[in-house]
C-alpha cells in the first residue's frame, strides 16, 4: 500500500469516527426522543450530496473538571455549506449527542466561522439549535462565545437572511441568537426555548412548571411571538424552510428574480369575498389568494397576533410581502402585538428589497386600559416608523374600513405610500359612522321624537358626507377608487412603474425607532 493510500485510509477512519458524534448509544437516545442526529438534519434540509463540512476535526481546549483529553467529536457542532434548490447557503447544526450540544470556546468559534463566511459571501445562514446551553466547565469562555455570536447576528442583520431552527433545548443566553435572527422555526413537542429553566423557577419562586408550558413550540408560536413558523415534525419544518427561501433573496444587494407568471385560482372571486354588511367578518387571506399567482401564500407568524396577517406571495411572477388586517380576529384592529408583528415584517421586506402590499380593513387601534398600560402608544408607533422608513415600492388597497390612527398607520399616503387605491365600499374617517354620529349629532338625536330613527338618519348622513372613499380621493390622498376585480391589475402596474424607485433620505447614522 502506498503512502497516499495509507493516509487516505487514515483520513477515512478519522472521518468515520468524528461523524459518529457522541456514539451509537447517544444517537439512539436522540432518535428515541423523536429527534434526528445533526448531520441527518442537514442532509434532509440541503440538496442531496451538496453539503461540504468544515472543521470536522476541531478539538476543545478546556482544562480542569475532567475535561483534559476528553473526546468531544467536532466539539458538538457541525458546520458547512451546501445548496437548497440549487441556491448556496451556510449552515451549522448543534449536535446534542456530544456533551449535550453545550457551547464552549471552540464550539463557538466554529459557529462564528461559518457566520463570517455567510456574511462575506452574502449567502443565507441557517442555524439549527439543539443545546443544553453554556458549557459550565469552560466558564467565561462559553459566555464570550455567545457574545461573539450575538455580535455577528447583529452585523449580518439586514444584509443576509438569518434563519434559526429550534430542534431541542435552547436555554439561557443561547435564546438571544435566535431572537436576533429573521425567522425562527419550531417543532411541536421538540422545541424548547426559555431564559430560566423549571428547576430555577421552582427554587426561586416555589412554582412547579413543565418545560412545554414554559417554553414549548406552541407557547412561542401563539403567545410570545418568538417563533414565526410552527411544524408538527422535523421533516415538515425543513419543507417550510425550503419554501421560505423561494420568497427571499440571498442578500440585501440583489432582488429576487421574477418567476413564471400565473393567474390566481378561479375559486377565489375577489368581488365576492368581502360582505356588503360592514359588520360581517371575512378571511382576508382569501383576498390575498385572489391576488397571488396560483393563489399561493406563505403566512409568517400565523398563530400569533392573528388580527393582522403577514407573509409572502407572488404577483405576476414578482415576490411581494403582504400586510393585511384580519377582520376575523378582533375586527382586524391594531394592538401591541399586531403592531410589533407588522412592523418587523415591513422592516424585513424593506431590508431585502421586497415590495409591500397593504390590505386595509380595520376600525383603528384597540381601546382599553390593558392596551394603554401595555404600551400601545409605543408599540403602535413602531408600525408608523417602519412604513415611514421603508423605501421599497409600497401599495395600499383600502378594502373597507380605515378609521382614525389606523388609517394613517396602515401605509397611508401620508407615510409615503407610492400608490393608494380604495374599493367603492371603503369607509375612511376619523371614527366609525355610528360613534361619530352619536357625538356630532348628539343634541338632535336626544331631542328627536324618535331618537333611534334620528340616529339611523344621522349615521347615513355621516356616511354620505364623510365615510366614503371619495372625500379622501378629492383631497388626492387616494389615487383611484377601483373595481375590486381590477385590484390585481392595478398592483401589477404599480410594481412595474416603481421597479427602479429611488428615495433620498436625510444623512444620519440611524434613526431611533420606539423599541
Amino acid at each position: 500500500m502506498s503512502l497516499l493510500s495509507r493516509k487516505i485510509s487514515e483520513l477515512q477512519e478519522r472521518k468515520a469516527k468524528a461523524e459518529q458524534g457522541g456514539g451509537a448509544t447517544a444517537i439512539a437516545k436522540q432518535i428515541a426522543m423523536g429527534k434526528l442526529p445533526a448531520r441527518e438534519r442537514i442532509n434532509h434540509l440541503l440538496d442531496e450530496g451538496s453539503f461540504y463540512e468544515y472543521d470536522l476535526f476541531i478539538e476543545h481546549e478546556a482544562r480542569g473538571f475532567g475535561m483534559e483529553g476528553k473526546d468531544l467529536a467536532g466539539d458538538g457542532v457541525v458546520i458547512g455549506t451546501g445548496t437548497i434548490k440549487g441556491k448556496p447557503i451556510a449552515i451549522y447544526a448543534q449536535d446534542f449527542t456530544v456533551a449535550g450540544g453545550s457551547l464552549g470556546m471552540m464550539h463557538a468559534r466554529k459557529i462564528t466561522k461559518i457566520m463570517d463566511y455567510a456574511l462575506r459571501m452574502r449567502i443565507p445562514l441557517i442555524g439549527i439549535n439543539d443545546s443544553g446551553g453554556a458549557r459550565i466547565q469552560e466558564g467565561v469562555n462559553s459566555l464570550a462565545g455567545y457574545g461573539e455570536i450575538f455580535f455577528r447576528n447583529t452585523m449580518a442583520s439586514g444584509v443576509i437572511p438569518q434563519i434559526s431552527v429550534i430542534l431541542g433545548p435552547c436555554a439561557g443566553g443561547a435564546v438571544y441568537s435566535p431572537a436576533l435572527t429573521d425567522f425562527v422555526f419550531v417543532v411541536d413537542k421538540i422545541s424548547k426555548m426559555f431564559i430560566t429553566g423549571p428547576e430555577v423557577i421552582k427554587s426561586v419562586l416555589g412554582e412547579e412548571i413543565d418545560m412545554e408550558s414554559l417554553g414549548g413550540a406552541r407557547v412561542h408560536s401563539e403567545i410570545s411571538g418568538n417563533a414565526h413558523f410552527f411544524a408538527n415534525s422535523e421533516i415538515e419544518c425543513f419543507e417550510q424552510i425550503k419554501t421560505l427561501l423561494e420568497y427571499i433573496p440571498a442578500n440585501n444587494e440583489c432582488k429576487h428574480p421574477k418567476t413564471k407568471k400565473n393567474e390566481p385560482e378561479r375559486k377565489y372571486a375577489i368581488d365576492k369575498i368581502v360582505p356588503d354588511d360592514p359588520t360581517n367578518p371575512y378571511d382576508v387571506r382569501d383576498v390575498i389568494r385572489a391576488l397571488t399567482d396560483n393563489s399561493e401564500f406563505l403566512e409568517v407568524h400565523e398563530l400569533w397576533a392573528a388580527n393582522i396577517v403577514v407573509g409572502f406571495g407572488r404577483i405576476d411572477g414578482r415576490n411581494v410581502g403582504f400586510v393585511a388586517n384580519q377582520p376575523l380576529v378582533l375586527a382586524g384592529v391594531l394592538d401591541c402585538d399586531s403592531s410589533d408583528k407588522a412592523a418587523r415584517f415591513v422592516r424585513f421586506c424593506d431590508a431585502f428589497n421586497i415590495p409591500i402590499v397593504t390590505l386595509e380593513d380595520m376600525p383603528g387601534y384597540l381601546p382599553g386600559v390593558d392596551q394603554e398600560h401595555a404600551g400601545v402608544i409605543r408599540h403602535g408607533a413602531k408600525l408608523l416608523y417602519a412604513y415611514s422608513e421603508a423605501t421599497v415600492p409600497k401599495v395600499t388597497i383600502i378594502l373597507r374600513k380605515a378609521y382614525g390612527g389606523g388609517y394613517i398607520a396602515m401605509n397611508s399616503r401620508h407615510l409615503r405610500a407610492d400608490f393608494v387605491f380604495a374599493w367603492p365600499m371603503a369607509e375612511i374617517a376619523v371614527m366609525g359612522p355610528e360613534g361619530a354620529a352619536n357625538i356630532i349629532f348628539r343634541k338632535e338625536i336626544m331631542e328627536a321624537a324618535d331618537p333611534d330613527a334620528m340616529r339611523r338618519e344621522k349615521v347615513e348622513e355621516y356616511k354620505q358626507k364623510f365615510a366614503n372613499p371619495y372625500v379622501a380621493a378629492a383631497k388626492g390622498y387616494i389615487d383611484s377608487v377601483i373595481d375590486p376585480k381590477d385590484t390585481r391589475k392595478y398592483l401589477i402596474h404599480s410594481f412595474e412603474v416603481s421597479e427602479d424607485k429611488i428615495v433620498k433620505r436625510p444623512n444620519k447614522k440611524h434613526g431611533l425607532p420606539p423599541f
